[in-house]
């Protein structure tokens, strides 16, 4: 082990600095990968989440977000109310509808 640490300290002595030009590239690199890769693609699905809570209507077949699958009986503001069953009605925030599915999906289950 010590082997390691005597072989580096002989090669360079102190470390350089190096240009710092090449730090500002590397941050620019850095912050447009980080835009690109997690900040747009999030938004983007932010922005679709909300169209689609807003373009919830009555006959809706919707899927929750913990897997419910069931039609639209009743929308407000903030709440959305999903007929499961003949007869088995379920309140939901709005925020918690996954998808909106094809009609008659429903059926074909």
């Amino acid at each position: 082990m010590s082997f390691f640490i005597e072989s580096a300290a002989a090669e360079g002595g102190a470390a350089s600095g190096g240009d710092p030009g090449s730090l500002v590239i590397m941050m620019v690199i850095f912050a447009a990968v980080f835009y690109f890769m997690i900040w747009r693609p999030q938004s983007k699905r932010t922005k679709e989440h909300k169209n689609l809570m807003s373009g919830l209507s009555k006959g809706d077949e919707v899927v929750t977000n913990g897997g419910m699958i069931g039609k639209v009986a009743k929308v407000s503001d903030d709440f959305v109310t999903i007929t499961l069953a003949e007869g088995i009605d379920s309140h939901f925030q709005k925020a918690a509808v996954a998808s909106v599915l094809p009609k008659g999906t429903i059926k074909s289950i």
